[in-house]
């Protein structure tokens, strides 16, 4: 395969900008899912195509690596951010497909809170990926992540203990929930490594 000598920078930040789209679009679909349990008013199935979307825009990164010359960072950097955007995705969709696999019947306070970090977290990530052209905001952003990963672990630790704590809530809605849980907290975690991959860039580049 040869590789194009005129310089096609510009697709690799619409696609990172594309990629964060997707990853918050796909955090807020999830967390009126949760609001709206037993009967969400948005299927499984939204929130599962944009999961596909997110695989092309991958897709459409390693693509171009494999066509182009000169890339705008190190292309170890490039398909490591690719990647962790779309980990973000593939979690939120996991976390978002257990409503219905496991006929999750009622809200719980707490999930809905790890949902609201999420679409916080996720707008920042947006807000940073976005940036790359410029760099611009992209220091705020990422702290900010950080301050919300710390705020979703300290809720997801507070959630399971409260499951334990509560006599009622059976053996099955116990394990199901904690699932639930932890499924939250791998996506907001995942949007920590990813900022955390953005401000690696940031510091070889700026």
């Amino acid at each position: 395969m040869r590789l194009a000598l005129v310089p096609r920078t510009t697709e690799f930040y619409e696609l990172f900008a594309a990629a964060g789209r997707v990853a918050h679009e796909a955090a807020r679909l999830t967390e009126t899912r949760f609001r709206e349990v037993p009967e969400p008013s948005i299927p499984q199935a939204r929130v599962k195509d944009l999961e596909r979307e997110a695989d092309e825009i991958v897709r459409g990164v390693f693509g171009l690596l494999n066509t182009q010359y000169v890339t705008p960072f190190d292309r170890e950097d490039i398909s490591e951010l690719a990647r962790a955007v779309d980990d973000v995705v593939d979690y939120v969709e996991e976390a978002s497909d257990l409503l219905d696999l496991y006929k999750i019947e009622a809200p719980m306070e707490q999930a809905i809170e790890q949902c609201r970090i999420l679409v916080e977290a996720c707008a920042q990530l947006e807000r940073a990926v976005s940036s790359l052209r410029n760099f611009r905001g992209i220091d705020e952003a990422i702290l900010e992540i950080k301050r919300l990963e710390d705020e979703g672990d300290r809720v997801a630790r507070d959630a399971i203990a409260s499951l334990f704590e509560d006599e009622d809530v059976s053996p099955r809605t116990m394990i199901r929930w904690k699932d639930v849980f932890e499924a939250l907290e791998r996506a907001i975690d995942a949007c920590e490594t990813a900022g955390h991959t953005v401000g690696n860039i940031v510091l070889k580049n700026a």
